[in-house]
């Protein structure tokens, strides 16, 4: 099959007629055969059931599974999801709503997916490896920069180590996996600053 500009079928929704039109992502120098292994990649691995045990799940309208699809290769690609939504695709999309109330969702538990996510990809790749390969689990705790916030809940002025300068944002408390050729990450926190002084902001007794 040759490139074309406009590939990768997301999510299908019926119009009033009934007739099926999809959702197409626009890239620079796509290829179909890249977004058809994305997508068996996204079922071998039944990130539809991982969802569902994570309690990422919707009530109704247009499945959770499909919001997540187009997120999710946005992310891949680069590209800008208000911008994506206000493109000629819009039509085909679902609503914005539909998108922004999925991504402020604050009782799903992304932490638990991202951790049984990982445990398949590193079971994946250990069938791939000899059973004596070294493989480790990397702490890492880079500063997260916002430094055009104000009003963030605990943003706090951070010392970036690799910059060597402080900055206002949160420290991203990662855990990877990996075999010395891969690596997966397994786990995170977003982390404020432990001295009061040092936080900019402190947590909203308004929000639950």
């Amino acid at each position: 099959m040759h490139p074309m500009s406009d590939i990768m079928k997301m999510q299908s929704n019926k119009n009033q007629t009934g007739k099926v039109h999809t959702t197409m992502i626009n890239q620079n120098n796509p290829s179909e055969q890249t977004n058809i292994a994305f997508l068996k990649a996204f079922k071998a691995l039944k990130l539809t059931g991982l969802l569902r045990d994570s309690g990422i799940r919707k009530a109704q309208g247009i499945k959770v599974t499909r919001v997540f699809e187009l997120l999710l290769l946005l992310a891949f690609q680069g590209k800008n999801l208000y911008r994506y939504l206000d493109s000629k695709y819009q039509e085909t999309a679902a609503s914005k709503n539909t998108y922004y109330r999925f991504l402020n969702t604050s009782t799903y538990n992304w932490r638990r997916f991202l951790s049984s996510l990982s445990a398949k990809v590193i079971s994946s790749f250990s069938r791939l490896t000899r059973p004596d390969r070294v493989k480790v689990f990397i702490l890492d705790d880079s500063v997260v920069s916002r430094n055009r916030s104000k009003h963030v809940e605990l943003l706090a002025n951070l010392y970036d180590h690799a910059d060597h300068r402080f900055i206002k944002g949160f420290t991203m408390l990662a855990l990877g996996w990996t075999d010395g050729y891969s690596f997966v990450p397994t786990d995170f926190a977003m982390m404020s600053s432990a001295s009061k002084k040092n936080r900019i902001q402190e947590v909203s007794e308004a929000i639950d």
